[in-house]
C-alpha cells in the first residue's frame, strides 16, 4: 500500500548500495549490503509486513519501509526489484514462517512421549494457527489475508503451493474426527470454515482485552467439534 502503481523512479544513487571505489590488488572489501545481506533483507521484510498491515499495501511507499528499516530510500531495491515483489516475498516468508511452526508445534506434541489422539493433535493445529496470526512478529499472514488481490497470478501460484502444504496437515486430522463422529459436515466444507473462523481473529482480537490464545484454542474446540457420546 505505497505507491499504488507498478512503475517507479530509477532510485537515487545510496551510499549503503553503490559500489566501493576501484582498489588495488587484494580481495575488494564487501559493502555493507553484502556483509549482512540475510539480517537486512529480514529487516526489510518484518518492516514492509508491519507497514503493509498498518496501513495497506497501496498507501505504504518504499521510502516508508526503507524509513521503517533503518536504510536509506533506495536500499530495500537492493533485495526486491519492486514493491510488488516486496509484497509476495512477506507473504511466502509468512507461510513458510508457517509451515515451520506447525512442524515443530507437531514434532512437540510427538515427543511429550504419549500418542495424542486426533482431538489433542487439532488443539496443537489450532493453537499453532491462532499463535501466527495473534503472536509476536504475526504481521505476515494477516497482510495474505488483507492484499490478496494485489499479487500477480505468479505470485498466487507460488504462495497457494506453501499453503495446500500447511492444509495438507490439517486433511488427515479432520477425517479422522469426521469418521469418529466428532466433526460433522464434509471435511472440505469444514476445514474452510475453520480456517475462516480463526483467520477472522485478526480483525477483533485484543491481547489487552480479550482471552488468552489458550482460551480460544479451547472455545474454538468447543465450537468446531462434537462431545463423545
Amino acid at each position: 500500500m505505497g505507491l499504488s502503481n507498478t512503475a517507479r523512479a530509477q532510485p537515487e544513487p545510496d551510499p549503503d548500495t553503490a559500489a566501493p571505489a576501484a582498489r588495488g590488488r587484494g580481495r575488494p572489501r564487501k559493502r555493507p549490503e553484502e556483509r549482512d545481506d540475510g539480517n537486512r533483507r529480514q529487516a526489510v521484510l518484518r518492516a514492509a509486513a508491519r507497514l503493509f498491515r498498518q496501513q495497506g499495501f497501496a498507501a505504504t511507499s518504499t521510502r516508508d519501509i526503507a524509513a521503517a528499516a533503518g536504510m536509506q530510500s533506495g536500499s530495500p531495491f537492493y533485495h526486491f526489484e519492486s514493491k510488488h515483489a516486496l509484497l509476495g516475498a512477506v507473504m511466502l516468508e509468512g507461510m513458510e514462517r508457517a509451515l515451520a511452526a506447525q512442524a515443530r508445534a507437531m514434532q512437540r506434541a510427538e515427543d511429550d512421549g504419549e500418542p495424542i489422539d486426533e482431538r489433542a493433535a487439532l488443539r496443537v493445529l489450532v493453537r499453532n494457527h491462532l499463535e501466527v496470526l495473534l503472536g509476536p512478529e504475526s504481521d505476515f499472514i494477516p497482510v495474505m489475508l488483507y492484499e490478496w488481490r494485489s499479487l500477480s497470478e505468479a505470485q498466487r501460484r507460488d504462495i497457494n503451493a506453501l499453503r495446500r502444504d500447511y492444509e495438507a496437515v490439517w486433511n488427515p486430522v479432520l477425517e479422522a474426527l469426521h469418521a469418529q463422529g466428532l466433526l460433522r459436515g464434509d471435511v472440505r466444507l469444514a476445514r474452510l470454515m475453520i480456517f475462516g473462523a480463526l483467520n477472522w481473529a485478526v480483525q477483533w482480537f485484543d491481547p489487552a482485552r480479550r482471552a488468552t490464545l489458550d482460551a480460544l484454542t479451547d472455545a474454538a474446540l468447543d465450537l468446531f467439534l462434537q462431545e463423545r457420546a
